[in-house]
């Protein structure tokens, strides 16, 4: 592998550890950090680290939590326990500290990540790596072959008893008038009764899905999924789409008769937040206020695509997460971080939200989204009977 691919894979996980500390790092910082690193010495420590903290670093308070990653990441050193002071590693830092980047590694992968995809490989068919892969490590192909995968979850959905009754087998509600018909074949005696059940048929389901710049690597791949939703024939009426950062977007209408590629053009020119801040609570509010009141979300599963990491209000959030609960069937948490191994709900917003919701699914691969299409299908466990 050549030096830019190796440093291009260890950039990519330190992206994703940065996230799962709370920084909003997406593809578009992580490309500007690659070029940064291109113009500095690679195993010049302090000018490695003033690289990657000019271009992944945003805000003031994420100054602390990005030493402490850089520094247990990059240089193997522990993170200090709680109530310690990280590693000083600014400007004044001792001289001589080991090459941040070893100068083995320039020319080859590291081993820890060459190793794992050729013992993968020889267990497991490339359909179902993909499956297990991370959406924020795929490539536009892969997504593009991930899309294909998932129009086989699109049969799946949420179903509600109709008031409608429809013939069944056995058991339910007696028909009579079907039993007294075929009465008339055994000489008016009814030796064969007829039953009638509840018809099921489809639940409404609203998503809203966060597109800030810390769900950014899994925001396309949500949307691929929502467009395989919406595309058989009539699901869509039954499907309301939204997505937020700092304001809410309808996605419903461009979701139906398109392909995944146009989809993504569409959102990316229709959302001028895409990759931006996340405002939940004033989002829901927003929901509550001008689709909510339409009756859309009594009796629907609601479904929230988000990391939890809210700059706004905590109170406003609480607030409009419980009205729409209230309203809602069943409402249905996917974070993608839950599938990383140590995660913990710590963020603000996350722990508000677990109060309100009845389900907390992981979403951060193909694996996790057949799962939540099952808990989709499967009548609902309760309300507000969600496992951390």
């Amino acid at each position: 592998m050549s030096r830019g691919d190796a440093v291009a894979r260890k950039l990519v996980t330190f992206g994703r550890i940065l996230r799962e500390a709370g920084l909003e790092v997406g593809p578009g910082r992580l490309q500007d950090a690659l070029r940064g690193l291109d113009a500095v010495d690679l195993t010049s420590r302090d000018q490695v680290y003033h690289a990657l903290r000019c271009t992944l670093v945003s805000r003031h308070d994420d100054l602390e939590p990005f030493d402490v990653a850089f520094t247990a990441f990059w240089e193997r050193v522990p993170v200090p326990q709680v109530g310690g002071r990280p590693p000083d590693v600014g400007i004044d830092t001792p001289a001589a500290p080991p090459p941040i980047v070893p100068t083995h590694m320039l020319d080859e992968a590291p081993e820890d990540d060459a190793e794992e995809p050729e013992q993968a490989a020889a267990m497991a068919s490339p359909e179902e790596l993909l499956r297990r892969r991370d959406f924020a490590q795929m490539t536009p192909s892969e997504l593009r072959r991930l899309r294909r995968l998932m129009v086989q979850l699109a049969a799946l959905r949420p179903l509600r008893r109709s008031r409608r009754l429809t013939p069944a087998h056995g058991g339910g509600v007696l028909d009579a008038r079907r039993t007294l018909r075929q009465a008339m074949h055994t000489g008016g005696l009814p030796l064969e009764r007829s039953w009638r059940r509840p018809k099921l048929v489809p639940r409404r389901l609203v998503v809203l899905c966060d597109v800030s710049g810390s769900m950014e690597p899994y925001a396309r791949a949500l949307i691929m999924f929502l467009q395989a939703l919406a595309a058989p024939d009539g699901a869509s009426r039954h499907l309301e789409a939204f997505a937020f950062g700092t304001r809410l977007t309808r996605l419903t209408p461009h979701l139906a008769g398109a392909d995944p590629a146009t989809v993504l053009e569409r959102a990316s020119l229709l959302l001028p937040d895409w990759g931006g801040g996340t405002r939940i609570g004033e989002s829901l509010a927003a929901y509550n206020r001008e689709w909510g009141r339409r009756g859309i979300t009594r009796g629907a599963t609601v479904v929230i695509a988000s990391d939890g990491w809210e700059r706004g209000d905590l109170e406003e959030l609480d607030t409009e997460l419980g009205r729409l609960a209230r309203q809602a069937y069943e409402v249905i948490w996917v974070n993608p971080l839950k599938g990383h191994h140590g995660f913990e709900p710590l963020a603000g917003g996350m722990r508000t939200a677990l109060v309100h919701v009845d389900r907390f699914m992981e979403g951060h691969n193909l694996v996790a989204l057949e799962a939540l299409s099952e808990a989709l299908a499967a009548p609902g466990e309760g309300r507000h009977s969600h496992a951390v």
